[in-house]
This record gives structure tokens, C-alpha cells and sequence, in this order.
């Protein structure tokens, strides 16, 4: 029964850059270019940063959907550790006996755990469980008492579940089953390189082929292709095909707007974000000329926002209800778990 004294680092916004931000926060370590807590911001930036991706999905007996990827996503994860010179200490079982002592092991270290759990199996996430439908998302896990979990994530307040419900979620999947990490400071001497390589990823994902997938689903590309799709009634991934009138098209529309303006975020496509990464850029590298590049993330962000708006317009009651319903279920979550 181990709860880490004094936990109160609630600030992480997306699962892969908000858990390492709450976990170096909590540990007291501090960025060198500022004193204060590394930002979720400089994460991204570090991570790869910005993107655009465009995918659309339509799967027998479920809703189509439209599907926007904002930031890298090409192990953005593993990439920030390790360009910030982060030791991952990383344990794995296949045994729920064997997880549990890990994670208990952990805290009574005073380490706050980062695990790896399906979202669909844990009940604050409010989503209908289906064995077709998994996500092991980074969590990360701050206590253990009286039968309860205490958990960060995304929400500024803690969020609890039953061990029994978070030892099912962290088993839902072979690949990430019980899996956990536990992370030491960055190496400050790494922090230039990193985000000139975070930069640099973030460039060539806008205007050369990815690492892996379709070059016209990624960086500038992509725009092309959803307008395509859009306008043109030829072809297998047009709107008029995937997303015809009635509930395909609801399903399209409010898929777009939720990555854009709630998955992992609040809003702007995390242009802002970025472009807060880009002034502390600025200021690690010596460039003052980054803070230009971020005031046009700024504007970019808020483009963002109103192509959202667009997608779920105030001309159509019906779909401006649904926008409004669905933004003050974030914010309310964010706000009270």
C-alpha cells in the first residue's frame, strides 16, 4: 500500500509526451535552459513535433472514420527518451503476480511507474468496451491503496480505478502486456542535438516521404489528399463513398473534429503547442529567427480551430449540438476526471 508523497503533477495532455512530463515534474528535475520542469511542449518538439497525416477507415459493422494525425507518430515515445540521454529502466511479464510486484516495487522506490494500458478497458474513459477495439496507451501510475490505482492521465486531477480493472487493461494486448518503465533525468549536455534533430524530423515529415506508409497521407501531401477526397466522387477513399449522408457522415465529421481539437490535446491541432516548443527552441539553440516560425504556428493553430468549426458548423444545429456536446465532455474531463 504504497501512495508517492506529495504527488501533484497533473499537467501531461497526451499519453506519450504528458507521462514523461508528470513523471521528470514529480521527480524535481529540471530543464537547464529555464530551471523549471520540462515542458510537454519541449517534449513534442524533441519528439519529432508537428505533423499532418490524413487516413480514412471504414471496417464492416462499425462507423467510418476520418482520421487526422497531428504530431510524429512514427515512435515518438522512444525517440524523446532517447535523444534526451534518458535511462529507461523497463520491465515486462506475462504474469499479472509478477506485474503487480514490479509496479509496487517501483513506488515504494519513489518512482512514479509508467505502464502501458488499453483506454477501452478503463471505465474513466467512458468508452463502450469491444473485443475488436483495443489502444495500450502510456498511463502513468502514482499509488496503490485500499484496492484502488491512483492515476495521471491527461485530466489535472487523479483518476482512480480498481487494481483488478487497471491489471485487465495492462494485459489486454501480448505485445505491451504489463509492461512498465521507470525513467532517470535527461542528460542536459543532449538537450541542443535533440531538438535540432526534433526540428529537423518535423521539416522532412512535411515534405518527404515518411518512414513507413503512403507519402500521400503525410506532411503537405496529405492536404492534397483530403481535398481530394473531398471534391472528387472517384475513388475508393472519396467522402462521397466512405462517408455518404446520414450517420457515415456524422461518423466523418466528428472523427475529423475530435483529432483535431481533443484527442491528446485541447485544441488548434497542437500548432500552439508546438510553437511554444519552437520559443524555447529558440532560446536552446541560439536561433531568435525560430520565433517567427512559431508566431506562424500560432496563426496555423487557429486555421486549425476554425477548419474544426467548419467540420461542425453552428449553420447545422444538429452538428453544432453534437460539436458543443462533445467539447464539454473534454473539458469537463479534464477538468474533474
Amino acid at each position: 500500500m504504497t501512495v508517492l508523497t506529495g504527488y501533484d503533477t497533473f499537467d501531461g495532455l497526451h499519453w506519450e509526451t504528458g507521462t514523461i512530463c508528470n513523471a521528470l515534474a514529480y521527480q524535481g528535475v529540471q530543464a537547464p535552459h529555464t530551471g523549471e520542469p520540462y515542458t510537454e511542449a519541449l517534449l513534442l518538439g524533441v519528439s519529432g513535433g508537428a505533423m499532418m497525416g490524413y487516413f480514412t477507415f471504414s471496417y464492416e459493422g462499425y462507423d467510418p472514420q476520418a482520421r487526422i494525425m497531428t504530431r510524429h507518430t512514427f515512435d515518438p515515445m522512444p525517440t524523446l527518451l532517447s535523444r534526451l540521454g534518458v535511462v529507461q529502466h523497463d520491465e515486462q511479464t506475462g504474469s499479472a503476480k509478477k506485474a503487480r510486484e514490479n509496479l509496487q516495487a517501483a513506488l515504494e522506490a519513489g518512482l512514479p511507474a509508467i505502464v502501458w494500458a488499453d483506454m477501452w478497458s478503463l471505465p474513466y474513459n467512458a468508452l463502450e468496451f469491444d473485443e475488436s477495439w483495443w489502444a495500450m496507451l502510456p498511463i502513468l501510475v502514482y499509488g496503490l491503496a485500499d484496492g484502488q490505482a491512483h492515476i495521471a492521465d491527461r485530466a489535472r486531477v487523479p483518476l482512480h480505478v480498481s487494481e483488478d480493472t487497471l491489471a485487465a487493461a495492462r494485459a489486454r494486448t501480448k505485445k505491451a502486456k504489463h509492461r512498465l518503465i521507470t525513467i532517470e533525468p535527461p542528460n542536459p549536455e543532449k538537450l541542443a542535438a535533440a531538438v535540432q534533430l526534433g526540428i529537423w524530423d518535423c521539416i522532412k515529415l512535411y515534405t518527404e516521404a515518411p518512414p513507413k506508409g503512403s507519402a500521400k497521407n503525410f506532411g503537405l501531401a496529405a492536404f492534397t489528399t483530403w481535398a481530394d477526397g473531398l471534391v472528387k466522387a472517384s475513388g475508393r477513399s472519396s467522402w462521397e463513398k466512405v462517408f455518404p449522408p446520414g450517420r457515415p457522415m456524422l461518423a466523418g465529421l466528428s472523427s475529423a473534429f475530435s483529432d483535431v481539437m481533443i484527442f491528446g490535446k485541447d485544441g488548434q491541432a497542437e500548432r500552439d503547442r508546438y510553437a511554444d516548443f519552437l520559443d524555447e527552441a529558440a532560446i536552446i539553440l541560439e536561433r531568435p529567427g525560430l520565433r517567427e516560425a512559431a508566431q506562424h504556428f500560432r496563426e496555423s493553430g487557429q486555421a486549425w480551430d476554425r477548419l474544426a468549426y467548419t467540420l461542425l458548423p453552428d449553420s447545422v444545429p444538429a452538428l453544432a449540438e453534437m460539436r458543443d456536446l462533445m467539447l464539454a465532455n473534454h473539458r469537463a474531463f479534464l477538468a474533474e476526471g
